[in-house]
């Protein structure tokens, strides 16, 4: 029997040789029915279209305009055939087993419809970052990773509803996807995997950690450790996340705490330590929150330039 198909998607910006480690690393699957869907986020320097030359297999896409982790992935959405899209970041690394193992399960447990593997750190590779999540919590909206820098020693081999998943690696039915509908654009990055896992939820579907796969992550080669630009969409973003999702009492108190608390204390910890920059993040993040009083679903950008035939698939070079 053939196996289903299966379409990796990536996205690049600025980075084509960590995209390229990524590449090869799939000469490693043992499973054999996949398509590779790069999307260039508008690189300003490096596109990753000199990648036809090395992988000439691979479907890329030129987008015209930085669109954001969403915006990107959505593209590559629109190329995809598989009965699978399987998002990765570009600056992870695949095992043998990792395909085989997710499409597995997902055959086997219909209400899944986000499957996510262990992830460890490619740098330390006996470490865990992710083996399944726990939150949003209440009042702070944040979440825990399980596992997190644990070392592994397999004590999270077991596979379970988690009630997150995590960008960097996971795997979607596409008769769901197609049924709850692409990513959020308006996250631009972060979060937008958890407003996804949401939406899924409310239709009547689980996230599910799947510890018998695992994946190596890099992790913030594109934003970079512990910056600015990071300090604002994660801020923002986490304010959206609320504004989105919460409703009622749990949005006040979610709303107020985040506001009142949990920023105005992160400006103070970044303005001790001489961190302005990151201060004046946090306080952008706000604004651009109260700047918004309509936080629905506008239409998807990256359709919007699909239906404009903005993006261009790159010939062979």
């Amino acid at each position: 029997m053939k196996e289903p198909l299966v379409s990796i998607i990536t996205v690049n910006y600025d980075t084509p040789e960590v995209t390229a480690a990524m590449l090869r690393s799939l000469d490693k699957l043992t499973y054999q029915n996949w398509e590779v869907i790069v999307v260039d986020n508008a690189s300003p320097n490096h596109s990753s279209v000199v990648l036809k030359n090395e992988f000439p297999f691979i479907k890329h896409v030129s987008s015209p305009e930085n669109l954001g982790f969403a915006g990107g992935n959505n593209i590559g959405l629109q190329f995809a055939k598989g009965d699978f899209a399987f998002f990765i970041n570009n600056d992870t690394e695949v095992t043998p087993n990792l395909v085989t193992e997710l499409v597995a399960y997902l055959q086997t447990h219909p209400k899944c419809a986000m499957a996510c593997p262990k992830i460890k750190y490619f740098y330390m590779p006996d470490t865990i970052q992710y083996a399944g999540a726990i939150g949003l919590h209440p009042l702070t909206s944040r979440s825990y990773d399980i596992g997190y820098l644990q070392k592994d020693n397999g004590q999270f081999d077991d596979c379970r509803v988690t009630d997150l998943p995590n960008g960097a690696a996971m795997m979607i039915p596409m008769k769901l996807l197609n049924q709850v509908g692409p990513m959020s654009e308006m996250y631009f990055l972060y979060y937008e995997e958890l407003d996804w896992a949401a939406r899924f939820k409310k239709a009547g579907y689980e996230v599910h950690y799947v510890g018998t796969a695992e994946i190596y992550h890099k992790e913030s080669v594109s934003t970079g450790k512990n910056s600015p630009f990071k300090t604002y969409y994660i801020y923002r973003n986490r304010f959206l996340y609320i504004r989105r999702n919460y409703s009622g009492f749990k949005w006040l108190i979610a709303s107020t705490f985040f506001v009142l608390v949990s920023s105005m204390v992160h400006i103070l910890k970044h303005g001790l330590k001489k961190e302005w920059e990151h201060s004046k993040s946090i306080w952008k993040a706000l604004l651009w929150n109260f700047s918004k009083p309509h936080h629905k679903e506008p239409n998807n950008h990256s359709s919007t330039f699909i239906g404009k035939t903005k993006i261009d698939l790159m010939p062979t070079l």
